[in-house]
C-alpha cells in the first residue's frame, strides 16, 4: 500500500526521527519508496535508525545554530534534493503556570517548537524547494486547540506553530506545500505514564474506542506528502480519534472546570499527558 504514494526517488527529512510518531514517519517514508534522513540528539539512535532505512542522519539540536544548514547541506550533498521536511521534534517545557514560567526556558520552548521549524524551513527553501518545489509537514498537537493547566507554554507554542504553518503556505505557494498533522494521545514510550495505567478508560472516551498508535499519524504524514495530496496546503488534519468530540457524545470525556469546580477526570487525564519532555 504505502508504494502507492508515489515517494519513490524522493527525499524525506524527519526531525525527531529516532523514536516514536517521528520513527513511525521515517518508516512510512521509506515505505514508500523515499530516501530518508533523520535528525535527533541521541548520535546512537540516529545511526541505528539511519542504517535500518538504508538512508542518513544526523546528530544534533534541531534548534542549534548551525543545525539547520548543516542538515541541508548533508541531504543535498548526499541525495541531491530535498523533497519532503517533516518537523516532529519538540519540546514541552516550561511545564506549570505561566506565572512562575523561567523566561530562558519559555524561549528555549519557542525555539526548538517554532524557530527551529521556521529556520529548516528556510534551510530547505533556499537549498532545494524554491527552484523544484516541495512538501512541509509540521507536527502540532490537538491540543492547540484549548487550555489547560501547566501546559500553556507548549499549547501556545504550538499554536504558534499552527499559524506559521498556515502562513508558510501562503508565502511559499505554488512550489510549497505546507500542512501541519495534530495528533491525539498516542502509544509511545513517552506517554506511557498515561495509557498504560488506564488505556481501557481512556479508549473508552473515545469515539473510535482505542488510542492512536505512532503509525495512524505517520499515514496522515505520508498521505500529505504525496501527490495524493496535491491540492492541499495550509490545512490543519487533526488524528485523535474523536478527542475534540468525545465530550459531547461520551461521558468519560475531558471537560474544562465549572465555575468554581475542580477538573474532571478526563480533563486531569489530558494534563498529565504533557508532565515529562518530549524533546526528540
Amino acid at each position: 500500500m504505502m508504494s502507492s504514494y508515489g515517494l519513490r526517488g524522493k527525499v524525506a527529512v524527519v526531525t525527531g526521527g529516532t523514536r516514536g510518531i517521528g520513527l513511525a514517519v521515517a518508516r512510512a517514508l521509506a515505505g514508500a519508496g523515499a530516501l530518508v534522513c533523520v535528525t535527533a540528539r541521541d548520535a546512537d539512535a540516529v545511526r541505528r535508525t539511519a542504517e535500518e532505512l538504508g538512508g542518513i542522519g544526523l546528530a544534533g539540536d534541531v534548534a542549534g545554530p548551525g543545525h539547520p544548514r548543516e542538515l541541508a547541506e548533508l541531504v543535498l550533498g548526499s541525495f541531491g534534493r530535498i523533497d519532503v521536511l517533516v518537523n516532529n521534534a519538540a519540546t514541552n517545557q516550561p511545564y506549570g503556570p505561566l506565572m512562575e514560567a523561567d523566561p530562558a526556558v519559555w524561549r528555549a520552548a519557542f525555539a526548538v517548537n517554532v524557530e527551529a521549524p521556521l529556520r529548516l524551513v528556510q534551510s530547505v527553501w533556499r537549498a532545494w524547494m524554491a527552484e523544484h518545489g516541495g512538501v512541509v509537514v509540521n507536527i502540532c498537537t490537538e491540543g492547540a486547540g484549548h487550555v489547560g493547566p501547566n501546559v500553556g507554554a507548549y499549547g501556545t507554542s504550538k499554536a504558534a506553530l499552527l499559524h506559521l504553518t498556515r502562513q508558510l503556505a501562503g508565502e511559499l505557494a505554488p512550489k510549497v506545500r505546507v500542512n501541519s498533522v495534530s495528533p491525539g494521545l498516542v502509544r509511545t514510550e513517552l506517554a506511557r505514564f498515561v495509557w498504560e495505567p488506564g488505556e481501557e478508560q481512556l479508549a473508552a472516551g473515545l469515539p473510535l474506542a482505542r488510542i492512536g498508535e505512532p503509525e495512524d499519524v505517520a499515514r496522515a504524514v505520508l498521505w500529505l506528502a504525496s501527490d495524493a495530496a496535491g491540492w492541499i496546503t495550509g490545512a490543519d488534519l487533526v488524528v485523535d480519534g474523536g478527542t475534540r468530540v468525545r465530550a459531547a457524545y461520551s461521558p468519560a470525556g475531558p471537560a474544562a472546570p465549572g465555575p468554581g469546580g475542580p477538573p474532571s477526570a478526563g480533563y486531569a487525564v489530558h494534563e498529565r499527558l504533557w508532565s515529562r519532555t518530549p524533546h526528540a
